[in-house]
Order: structure tokens, then C-alpha cells, then sequence
């Protein structure tokens, strides 16, 4: 029996396609594929179409092919070079053809054995057919179409994703509800569910966690030229893959060979800076038993200030129609004083320093008035990036049943930000000999920044991304065969604040405190800090000693599994053979961090955390049961199959899991398929979440009367965290015609039930004055009652505790722990789909897709009532879509789409406006001989610079970094060659 070939590529063309669609299989391509073998020319096929094709040895061998040259769509292109052959195509599954002789009944009539893999999201076997759950499929073509550079963009794009959390933009902009994002990582958070709650796979595999907590996967860090296609699963699929399958899964799959080399330079740039540079080589080979091939990618992007854009420039938003966010903590500063009434500092005289740049005399002081300065001003919004990025593939045949393969994935990623200046409330005394007082005091509290004196903070780190995978698989006769691997993943995280105040040796450097004979410096000798200045008033020696301060955190994340799969025909139902996958998978995650501060003792402090570590056993299986098939069909009963499928997880930590699921796929009549899966999914909780240390840090909150007040945050893990679990139902429609409207719709359903969150991160700055978080806020007074005072004291040695504020300045303990919390209830819509026109020599392909939230239910607390927050800020907007055409003739393709964002509100009911950008390309890809394999696109995002609707932040940013991007027109330049 003859071994099956697979010949790959990309598994789609060109747009962005709709859920559960077939590839775009009339986007048009340039072909060069000379007369020749049949074999060969399929092989070139693959290669520049981008597609999966399987045949036997025997079924193409003596076949010869005219070939063929211009720009074809790929099934236009496969039926010439088959014409007189008498072959036919099908596609088994979206992406993947299957080749059989002119009248063959099915594919389980060719006898032949299959060894090579081939990955198919939502399903354990290869022999599936069509999905029961929903996919979105995006290939390499796509990816150049749509204008980005990497993977991660596009993930982010999706209408189905909410990039509210886990993008360096968020991170930075401070609206980040998880706020573990240090490395500047991006992950994929499927209907705003949370990124933990989407699981990222590479070929099927997982990755190890990112950020501080290991919570969620880094897409940021694939090299995308390697890229063949990313699969987006928008179901729950822990029946599949375990725990975090919840809202749906994300499938990398890399390329599987590689013929030749490919380059490509990318270069693009917005207004204002956010310049981004990419290069990548790609060279491979393939031979008659097997492939090899590597990947190399860089990437460098210019970082983007706050300051470059007028509603992110000064935190004063009043001009935009907001309020003014500046706070008293200034350059030059103010004489604050607290307020014990309201529980907040309030100015009692603002310092206006003279023509010396220093405050010297009671006439440099206005009573009354406040000097104001936004805490944000001059951070970065758009980090400044370095990335290195490899990936390598081998694979080769022993026989003609066994096959061995391996890969390895590096990617380190460096980051530098201009980060938040160092500002805060200080004390100085008499001691000090620039201390003046407009009212004879011997100590004055000063509200003070040092971005005048220091500039901002610079935060700098890295992150390093590494993956191996070695495995192997037997096909044995009668459609059977065995695949196991061992798998290794890590990430390496470094965040570094730098050029950070010490508040023991500013204090030192005030006076406050006596001279330390540990260090070097004397206040006497080097100069006491001047507080009462312009921001140039202290001398390098004193700016040098103060800021001396940093902190690092260093975190390690791994996941080590060991995995085996068999699969085949169990037996021949009327409707074809019923196939039977059942494996078992080992795995193990291990998560360290340690934590290295110099912020307020003498010297640095080592705060290390032990390695904390689980082990998960699983066995699972899947069947797919052909009820009814061509030899048994009727009128409106085309084909009916019913999957089945099961998990069983134990975890030495919390205990075990079962989780089903079940699918059932209709076709009444030819291209048109009907579909319901309904399964239930969990996540357990992260190492951090349960083990993370305890920490208490303070942070100014408003009052239901609009006044401040400030609150101890307590963060840190929960030993008693149990699993969350969802149950989700999703069931839609698929018609594709061949040339005509493809059309495809779909409903889903998701429902938590006992989340793992942070309740206060929900409404973070209306903690104190949302009902449904009184449960997590205790109201103290520590200047009057004894009892709260103790009991913020008691906190007073957990990392983070300020020293800069009185204890009796607090008027709210807000525990920020990790909880399992009440239900979350998702249900919503997704419509795409393409419609191809030609028109002569013209290609003309509209295409659409949109996602509608019906529901967003959300219960904080289980005692809470249900919140309705779709459409609310820190959630999904109601309608995210997508629509537009790309049009093709001979070597120029011109594309212009415009994409939709819903209008929304903010926590206190104004609405923020929707926001409707255009975006277009052009490429010329060029059928000399001279110029063969050349690709030149010129793209331009947001076409026509609009800014994002205003959004009156509380962090002083005019702009939701969720819902909008603040770069403007982005313009990239790119060119591809082969060779």
C-alpha cells in the first residue's frame, strides 16, 4: 500500500474569513508551475497557493500536467493542472483537499495509509469532515492582505476579540483589569472572557504562561513568517485540550516544509513615532522521505510618547469636553495639608519659585491656589521593542509507515519605557536648609514630582520564549495509526523600574533622617534635596544618590507534557466509517518569580518565591459517527454525523475533572451544512493566583460625593481557589457554493459559573461607591478609632506599603484578592461571508464579517445582582465588524476596507462615540522571469487619521485602548521575494 503524501502550505486565501467557512478559495494567486509530473506541479501547487493536498504515491505516478502561469484562483488553477488526469478534488474539511480518481465513492475506498499529521482545530481526527464548532481561519496571505506584521495583530483585530487586557497599549495606558502584562506580551482574549480563558496552541501544542502571573499565552512572540495559518476556535473545548479552552482556543500552526527561500522587509510608520521595522529569512528543503526548513525574524518599533497626541498630552481633558485629571504632586510643588473630614490631601499653598528656580521667601507662596500636573505626564503609550525570533522544523520518513518529526522556537523580546515619573507626598522639616514656610511651621507636607529633577522612570526588560517538541507516528493497515511526542515550553520574564526615588535616602537627603554611615553620601558634604523648586534646583550629586532606586522581577514559567494519540476506523456504520480517537497526556507546570527591591531600606532586598509546581494526568477520547453518508442519503438528509467527546483531568492540587462535549453536524442539501456543539469547559486556577504573595499597596479612590479618599489595596494569591467551570452551546449555519455567496452564522452561548477574579477590578475606581463590592471594602478611621489603626498597621509589613502616607490618611482597607466568584453569562452573533465577482480579466471578491453581543451578564458576587455590561467600558462594544472588497487583475490587487466599532458608556452613563475607520492596500506582483516570486504591497491603516472617540479616562487619557488605537494613519511598505 502506498504511503500518503502531504503537501503543504497555508490552509486558506486571502480575507478574513467568517466562522466555519471554507478557505477563500476564489481570492485570486499567482501561478508559475511548469509542464511537467503531475507530482511536481501539485507540489508547486501547494507551495504558492497555500494549501493542504492529500494523495497517494500510486493515484499521481506516470501523471503528467501542462502547468500552467498567470494569476488564478487556486481551484481555478487545481482544475487545469487535472484537466485529462482523471482526478478530482474535494475539500474533505476547510483547507485540506483531498485528491481521488473520477468516480471513487469516498475517501475510505482509496487503500492507503496515512502517516503524515494533519492539524485540524476542533478535533482530535484526521478523517472529521466538517466542524460542529465554529472556526475562523487566517492564513499568511491573509495576514499580508490585511496590512499587519505579525500574528498578534491580526488576533487582535478579530472582531471576536476584545483587546481590552493583554496588549502592551492597555498595559501601559493603565486600563489593564489584569495588569500582569510586565513583559509587554500580547494575548488573545475571545469575547472579553479574559485571556486566561483562551488557550494558545502552537501545531496543537501548548505554551508556557507570560507575565507575572503565567496566566495566558504570548502570541507576540512567533516569528510570522513561519506561519502557515492560525485557527481561532470560538467554542469551549476542554473535551479536546483541558483546562482554559473556555471562551475558545487559538491554533498557531507553522509552516510544515519549505522549498527555496523567501524573504521579507517591512517598514512602517504612524505620526509622532511608533516607526516598525521587519525583516525575515525563511530557507528550506525538501526531499523524497523528508523536509527541513528555518525561520528567522527581527523586529524593532520606536516607541510612541503620550505626548504626541493632544488627549493623552497633559491629563488636563476639559478642552475635549472631559475634566482635568492633574493631580497635586507637581513640579514646582504645593504645601498640602489632610483633610480629616474628607479623608484626602488638599493644597493649602502653591509653591511659585523666583527668578532663582527656588522658593526662598513667604512671598513664594500663593494661599490658596494649586500647582497641577498630570501623575501620567510623559510616559510612554507604545514601548519601544526588540525582537529575535526562530523557529525550525525536521521531519523524515523511515518506511513507509513510520515518520519522525521535531521543532524549536526561540523568540527574546527586549523592552524600554519612558515609564511614570516618581511623585508622591513627603515631609520636610527645619532640618533642611532650603525648607522656608509662608506661615512659620518648623515642617511642611509637600506634594512633589521629580520629572523636572529626573525625568520619567525607565522601565527596561525582556522576555525570552522557547518550545521544543519531538515525536513521532505509525500508521498501521486498515486506517489505524499511533502519534505521541514529548513536549517542552518556557518563558522567561525580566521587568526592571530604574531611575526610581528611594524614600529612605531621599529622607536622608532632606534631613529628615540622620546620615547613614553605610553609604557614601553626606548631606552636609554632598548637598540636602530641595524640595521647593522648580524641578532644577537639586545638584547631580543629591539627583544621583535619591534615584538610585529600582525594582526587578524576574518570573519562570514552564509546561512539560508527555502525550500519545491513536486514531482510525473503529467500523463501517451505513453512513461510512465511524472513526475513534482515544489518547492519554502527563503533563506538569512549574512557575518561580523572585522579586528584587531597592525602593525604601538601606540596601536591596531579596524577596524570593518558591518554585510552585503541578502535575495533570488525562486520558480522553472522540468519535465521529457517519448516521447518514452517500450511500444511504435522502431528500433533505445529504450527510448527518454526530461527534462525540470526553476528558478526564486530574490535577494533584485540587482534585479531578470530567468534561463532555457533543456535536452534530446536518447537510440537507449540497453547500449547506448545519451545526450545534454544546460541551462544558474549565480553567484552574494559575500557580500565582493561588500562591501569589501577599502585598498592600495605597491608591487614592472617589467617594459616591465625588471627593477622595485613600484605600490600602490587599493583593495577593487564595489557597481555596477551586476551578472555574462555563457551559457553552454554539450552533450556526454554512452555505459555500463554489464561486458564489459563501454565507455562514452563527449563535454561541457561555456561561461561568464559579470565575476566578478580582471582584473590585470590575469598577476598580468605583469601588467605593458600587453596592455590589461592599462585601470587599472595610471603612476605617484610623485617627479616630484605635481598632482601625491596628488593623492598618497590621498590613504595614507587607511588600508595597507606602511609608509616604500617614496611617491615619486612610479611610478604606479594599481586599483585591483572588476569589471564585458569581456567574457570567455571554451570548451573541457571528455573520461573515464572501461573495466573488468575476468580471473578465477582473477579480472582484466583497467580503464581511461582524460580531454582535446579545448578552454580557455578569454577577460579581453570588449575592450581587445580574449586571447587564455589554456595551460598558471594560467590556465588548455591542457590534465589531468588518467590510469591504479586494479586486485582482494580472499582477496588481488593490483591497479598501472599512472597519466598525459600536458606540458604548462609561461608568457614569456618557456615551462614547462609535468609531469607523478605512483601511487599503495595493500590490503588484509582477510575472516577468526577472521578477518571479517578488510581492510589493503598500498598506495604510486608518486611511483617513481618524482619532479614537474621547473617552474621559480616570488615568487623564482621552482614549480607550481597548476599543481604538492611538497611533492614527499607520503606513507600512512591504516586500516579499522568493527565491
Amino acid at each position: 500500500m502506498s504511503r500518503f503524501s502531504l503537501l503543504s502550505g497555508s490552509a486558506l486565501a486571502a480575507c478574513v474569513l467568517a466562522v466555519g467557512t471554507t478557505a477563500c478559495a476564489q481570492t485570486a494567486r499567482e501561478f508559475d508551475i511548469p509542464p511537467g509530473s503531475l507530482r511536481d506541479a501539485l507540489n508547486l501547487f501547494a507551495t504558492q497557493s497555500d494549501q493542504q493536498i492529500l494523495f497517494s504515491g500510486d493515484l499521481v505516478a506516470g501523471l503528467r500536467t501542462d502547468g500552467l502561469r498567470g494569476r488564478f484562483a487556486p481551484s481555478a488553477a487545481l482544475d487545469r493542472l487535472l484537466a485529462g488526469s482523471g482526478l478530482a478534488w474535494s475539500e474533505t474539511r476547510p483547507g485540506v483537499i483531498f485528491l481521488r480518481r473520477v468516480g471513487a465513492a469516498s475517501q475510505s475506498a482509496q487503500a492507503v495509509i496515512q502517516i503524515e499529521d494533519v492539524i485540524v482545530t476542533g478535533t482530535l481526527l484526521r478523517s472529521s469532515g466538517p466542524p460542529s464548532s465554529p472556526v475562523v481561519m487566517l492564513d499568511r496571505d491573509a495576514l499580508d492582505r490585511r496590512g499587519f506584521a505579525t500574528v498578534a495583530e491580526a488576533l487582535t483585530d478579530l472582531p471576536q476579540n476584545y483587546a481590552g487586557s493583554a496588549t502592551p497599549v492597555v498595559q501601559l495606558a493603565g486600563s489593564d483589569r489584569g495588569g500582569s502584562n510586565s513583559v509587554y506580551a500580547t494575548g488573545v482574549n475571545l469575547r472579553g472572557l479574559g485571556p486566561a480563558s483562551t488557550l494558545v496552541l502552537v501545531n496543537g501544542r501548548r505554551l508556557a504562561g507570560t507575565g507575572f502571573r503565567g496566566e495566558f499565552g504570548d502570541v507576540s512572540a512567533l516569528p510570522s513568517a513561519a506561519v502557515e495559518r492560525v485557527d481561532v476556535l470560538l467554542d469551549g473545548a476542554s473535551a479536546l485540550y483541558g483546562a482554559d479552552a473556555v471562551a475558545g482556543v487559538v491554533n498557531v500552526i507553522m509552516r510544515r516544509s519549505f522549498d527555496g527561500q523567501e524573504s521579507r522587509v517591512r517598514v512602517a510608520a504612524a505620526e509622532g513615532g511608533a516607526e516598525d521595522v521587519m525583516a525575515s529569512h525563511l530557507a528550506g528543503r525538501t526531499w523524497s522521505s523528508g523536509s527541513a526548513y528555518l525561520s528567522y525574524e527581527y523586529q524593532t518599533i520606536n516607541a510612541l510618547s503620550s505626548r504626541d497626541r493632544p488627549y493623552t498630552a497633559d491629563g488636563d481633558l476639559r478642552p475635549f469636553g472631559g475634566t482635568d485629571h492633574r493631580g497635586l504632586s507637581s513640579s514646582p510643588g504645593n504645601i498640602l495639608a489632610f483633610d480629616a473630614a474628607t479623608g484626602a490631601f488638599v493644597a493649602r499653598y502653591a509653591i511659585r519659585p523666583n527668578a532663582t528656580g527656588t522658593a526662598q521667601t513667604p512671598a513664594d507662596f500663593v494661599a490658596g491656589s494649586a500647582n497641577l500636573q498630570s501623575s501620567m505626564l510623559g510616559a510612554d503609550l507604545v514601548p519601544a521593542l526588540e525582537r529575535h525570533s526562530v523557529y525550525g522544523r525536521l521531519r523524515q520518513s523511515f518506511g513507509d509507515r513510520f515518520e519522525a518529526t521535531a521543532d524549536l522556537r526561540y523568540s527574546r523580546r527586549t523592552h524600554e519605557v519612558a515609564g511614570v515619573a516618581n511623585a508622591g507626598v513627603f515631609t520636610v522639616t527645619q532640618a533642611n536648609p532650603h525648607f522656608v514656610s509662608p506661615t512659620g511651621a518648623a515642617s511642611h507636607t509637600i506634594g512633589y514630582s521629580f520629572l523636572g529633577d529626573l525625568g520619567p522612570t525607565r522601565q527596561e526588560g525582556r522576555s525570552e520564549s522557547f518550545g521544543a517538541t519531538i515525536g513521532g507516528g505509525y500508521a498501521f493497515d486498515a486506517g489505524w495509526s499511533v502519534d505521541g511526542y514529548l513536549a517542552f515550553a518556557q518563558e522567561r520574564g525580566l521587568a526592571g523600574v530604574y531611575n526610581r526615588v528611594n524614600s529612605r535616602l531621599l529622607n536622608e537627603a532632606l534631613g529628615t533622617i540622620a546620615d547613614d554611615p553605610t553609604t557614601s553620601f553626606r548631606a552636609s558634604v554632598d548637598g540636602y534635596a530641595n524640595l521647593f523648586g522648580d524641578g532644577g534646583a537639586n545638584s547631580d550629586a543629591v539627583l544621583d544618590f535619591i534615584s538610585s532606586g529600582y525594582s526587578e522581577a524576574r518570573d519562570r514559567s514552564r509546561a512539560s507534557s508527555v502525550n500519545l494519540l491513536a486514531q482510525g476506523p473503529l467500523l463501517t456504520l451505513p453512513g461510512g466509517d465511524l472513526q475513534l480517537a482515544v489518547g492519554a497526556q502527563v503533563r506538569r507546570e512549574t512557575f518561580d518569580t523572585e522579586v528584587t527591591s531597592f525602593l525604601s531600606t538601606a540596601a536591596p532586598r531579596l524577596s524570593p518565591s518558591p518554585q510552585r509546581e503541578r502535575s495533570i494526568s488525562a486520558v480522553f477520547a472522540e468519535a465521529r459517527i457517519p448516521l447518514i453518508g452517500p450511500d444511504n442519503a435522502r431528500p433533505g438528509l445529504r450527510s448527518l454525523d454526530v461527534s462525540l467527546a470526553g476528558r478526564y483531568e486530574e490535577y494533584d492540587d485540587f482534585g479531578s475533572t470530567t468534561n463532555p462535549k457533543i456535536g452534530v453536524v446536518w447537510s440537507p442539501v449540497e453547500d449547506l451544512g448545519v451545526r450545534v456543539s454544546w460541551g462544558t469547559s474549565f480553567r484552574a486556577a494559575s500557580l500565582p493566583q493561588i500562591y501569589d504573595e501577599a502585598g498592600a499597596f495605597g491608591t487614592f479612590l472617589k467617594r459616591a460625593d465625588g471627593s477622595d479618599a485613600l484605600a490600602l489595596f490587599l493583593v495577593g494569591g487564595n489557597a481555596d481557589l477551586m476551578p472555574e467551570t462555563a457551559e457553552t452551546l454554539a450552533l450556526g449555519f454554512d452555505y459555500r457554493p463554489r464561486g458564489r455567496l459563501n454565507l455562514s452564522l452563527n449563535y454561541f452561548d457561555t456561561r461561568f459559573t464559579d470565575r476566578i477574579a478580582q471582584p473590585v477590578a470590575e469598577n476598580l475606581l468605583g469601588v467605593l461607591s458600587d453596592a455590589a463590592l461592599a462585601p470587599f471594602v472595610t471603612v476605617v478611621n484610623p485617627g479616630t478609632s484605635a481598632a482601625d489603626r491596628t488593623l492598618v498597621e497590621s498590613y504595614s509589613d507587607l511588600p508595597g506599603f507606602s511609608p509616604f502616607f500617614p496611617i491615619e490618611s486612610y479611610r478604606a482597607v479594599v481586599d483585591a484578592r483572588w476569589v471564585n466568584t458569581g456567574d457570567v453569562r455571554v451570548r451573541g452573533l457571528d455573520l461573515s461571508g464572501t461573495y466573488p465577482l468575476q468580471l473578465g480579466e477582473n477579480l472582484v471578491t466583497f467580503d464581511a464579517s461582524a460580531s454582535y453581543i446579545l448578552d454580557y451578564e455578569t454577577r460579581p458576587t453570588p449575592a450581587a445582582a445580574v449586571r447587564q455590561v455589554a456595551g460598558l467600558i471594560g467590556y465588548p462594544v455591542r457590534v465589531r465588524a468588518r467590510i469591504g472588497a479586494e479586486w485582482s487583475r494580472g499582477a496588481f490587487g488593490l483591497g479598501l476596507h472599512a472597519n466598525h466599532v459600536d458606540d458604548y458608556e462609561d461608568r457614569v452613563g456618557t456615551r462614547i462615540a462609535s468609531w469607523t475607520t478605512v483601511d487599503a492596500q495595493v500590490s503588484w506582483t509582477p510575472s516577468s522571469a526577472r521578477l518571479d516570486g517578488l510581492r510589493l504591497s503598500l498598506g495604510v491603516q486608518n486611511l483617513f487619521a481618524e482619532d479614537p472617540p474621547f473617552y474621559d479616562a480616570p488615568s487623564g487619557y482621552g482614549f480607550d485602548p481597548g476599543q481604538a488605537s492611538l497611533l492614527g494613519r499607520v503606513v507600512a511598505l512591504q516586500l516579499t521575494r522568493r527565491w
